[in-house]
């Protein structure tokens, strides 16, 4: 077999062993004397046996032939020599879809996936980490990529959606096909029954295999948490569960709060049991909860508070209209204070938002030249829709501050529905398919906007955009009363909490529940920026909590707990949903084949260098010659 070489023109480095054999033969120069011809036929005939004596005396000293063979393999080893093998793995295009939840905690389970994931790797790979929402950790990568990515994976803090996850990989097999590894404890999920999803795809020709990991074991956590306003500061309300079959006598360790002080309480909770406790005069800052005793699934025996600082807001209210349901609204929004005026100020120093709802007066080229100052320099603007607002109306810079780009209105007598695009904190709640619109306005969403809400034919009702330090929010659902009505968003109850929340985003505040959070929330940002979460730092627009702790966003601290019973049930048994996706389509069956692989020699060379090295450091001990 004929080895390669990466690098062939570093065998040239083999000439260097002609100076090691000069050295080896060198001898001192003999003198020059006049002698007879007969005595220098003899003399050449004594040097030529001198010469043989010499060169057998050089083949046998080993640290002759150590540093020859030192030469030769180093040489090698910089012409990069490798051969090519087969290796036993699948060529189709593998999926792994690894369970990240909460439960994959337990006694290591996740870290059992791992391993077994990593017997099921092809030339061909996809990880997809099922949470809450499908995350795409590789895509279409080798097997030394995908062993790389698998090593620093580690479980969450959520309830994992299987089927979406399943979803998925049918996605990125659907052109190529291949085949789908689901491994998970199948305790717990939210969405569609995992089943089904395998059904489905498997009726789409692809291999879907679940392979279950874990055992049950006992656990106890807290299962649930709530805060409530009180004269003295906040109450906060929490349940722990022990799912042992036997009474714990459960202590708790809290630290409360910005002065870091300590407190403990005992709770004797029953076999398969809760047990209640609370917390009263919370202050400001972050108060920790810590279940003490170590357990099978750590991830549930600590829970966060976070309580922030009141801060009033300043909003500016621009309006040429009289009674407005949006006005009320801002009037309502605790620690708000909220300014009205038919025109924007020459001076904007002190306001945080500015709402603009001009009905009939368009905007004025100074009045939008001091909102970009505002906006560029970190401040918040609200449009809300109107006739103002039109490309036959509205100033061509006005154009520059919006996320889209309007054109007429549209009249919808029958009614137009809208739809959630992308689900955030601000459209949770917000029961926007009960909205009716029979105006709006026409518009295209920029490129580099974020539209949350929009009509069934996809024309933006909300949207946002960063502009220099500040962003700007497009809000479509126009508040005009009586006969000149775009639609029934302001008659409903959620229209006051929509501006609380929409206010509270923008102005960097919000109701004590955007402070504490269920693991699984998304949430998205008025731009870009650093996030500080519990395993490290991100940067982007939106966020998915999805670990346990805190997370430091725009100097805020929010508190992101579990609090999921099933999720915590580490006595769950799964064996059911492995019998039914047997019976249902039967063991998926995994076809191997080889493919080429290129192995590199280089570094048993180096290897072999490194013991000659030390063998010729003893040989030279050994004489005495160190």
């Amino acid at each position: 077999m004929v080895i390669p070489f990466e690098n062939a023109l570093a065998l040239g480095a083999l000439i260097s062993i002609i100076p090691l054999i000069i050295l080896y033969l060198l001898r001192p120069k003999p003198p020059v004397l006049q002698i007879p011809s007969l005595m220098f036929l003899m003399k050449v005939e004594q040097q030529k046996k001198r010469l043989y004596s010499s060169i057998t005396k050089l083949i046998r000293d080993p640290l002759f032939l150590i540093q020859l063979l030192v030469l030769i393999l180093l040489s090698l080893a910089a012409a990069g020599p490798f051969f090519n093998t087969d290796e036993p793995l699948s060529g189709e295009h593998t999926v792994l879809v690894l369970d990240s939840s909460a439960s994959m905690h337990t006694d290591g389970r996740f870290e059992d996936a791992i391993s077994i994931a990593s017997d099921y790797v092809s030339k061909k790979n996809s990880i997809i980490l099922a949470e809450n929402v499908p995350v795409i950790a590789l895509q279409s990568e080798g097997a030394s990529s995908t062993n790389e990515v698998l090593e620093k994976l580690e479980p969450k803090g959520v309830v994992a959606d299987l089927s979406n996850a399943i979803s998925g990989g049918m996605r990125i097999l659907s052109e190529e096909g291949g085949r789908i590894i689901v491994i998970s404890d199948f305790t717990n999920w939210e969405g569609d029954d995992p089943v089904t999803a395998k059904s489905l795809a498997e009726s789409y020709g692809l291999k879907v295999t679940f392979v279950r990991v874990g055992k049950s074991a006992d656990n106890v956590g807290i299962i649930n948490g709530w805060l409530e306003a009180g004269v003295g500061g906040y109450t906060y309300s929490g349940v722990v569960k022990n799912y042992k079959g036997t009474t714990e006598n459960v202590e708790i360790g809290v630290s409360t709060g910005d002065d870091g002080t300590s407190t403990s309480m005992t709770l004797n909770v029953p076999a398969r049991s809760t047990k209640q406790f609370m917390l009263t005069n919370l202050g400001t800052g972050v108060t920790t909860i810590q279940i003490k005793k170590t357990d099978s699934m750590m991830v549930d025996n600590t829970a966060y508070i976070s309580i922030p600082k009141i801060t009033e807001q300043s909003v500016l209210l621009v309006t040429d209209a009289g009674k407005l349901p949006s006005k009320t609204a801002l009037s309502l929004i605790p620690n708000t204070e909220t300014t009205v005026t038919h025109v924007v100020p020459s001076d904007m120093n002190g306001y945080d938002v500015v709402v603009v709802a001009s009905r009939k007066t368009p905007l004025s080229k100074s009045e939008i030249l001091r909102l970009d100052g505002l906006i560029n320099g970190g401040g918040s603007a609200v449009f809300i829709a109107g006739d103002t607002l039109a490309s036959s109306v509205a100033d061509f810079d006005l154009f520059k501050l919006l996320p889209m780009k309007p054109l007429e209105i549209v009249e919808t007598p029958d009614g137009t529905a809208l739809k959630v695009v992308q689900p955030t904190r601000l459209t949770e709640d917000m029961k926007f398919e009960e909205v009716a619109v029979y105006r709006y306005l026409n518009a295209t969403p920029r490129s580099d906007s974020t539209s949350l809400v929009a009509t069934e034919n996809n024309i933006p009702v909300l949207t946002y955009q960063t502009i220099g330090e500040g962003t700007v929010v497009y809000l479509g659902l126009n508040d005009a009363l009586s006969e000149d009505a775009w639609g029934n968003f302001h008659n409903l109850p959620e229209y006051p909490v929509f501006w609380v929340k929409l206010i509270g985003w923008l102005g960097g505040a919000g109701d004590i529940t955007d402070y504490n959070l269920k693991t699984g929330v998304i949430t998205a940002l008025s731009r870009e920026q650093e996030i500080k979460a519990p395993s490290g730092t991100l940067t982007g627009n939106r966020i998915l909590y999805d670990e346990v702790g805190i997370y430091e966003v725009a100097g805020k601290r929010i508190a992101s707990n579990l609090y999921d019973d099933k999720e915590s049930d580490t006595t769950l048994d799964a064996s059911d949903v492995i019998q039914r996706s047997i019976t249902q389509t039967g063991p998926s069956v995994v076809r191997a084949t080889t493919y080429n692989v290129k192995k590199d020699l280089d570094i048993y060379l180096i290897v072999g260098v490194f013991l000659l090295m030390l063998l010729e450091i003893l040989i030279i001990r050994r004489r005495g010659e160190l």
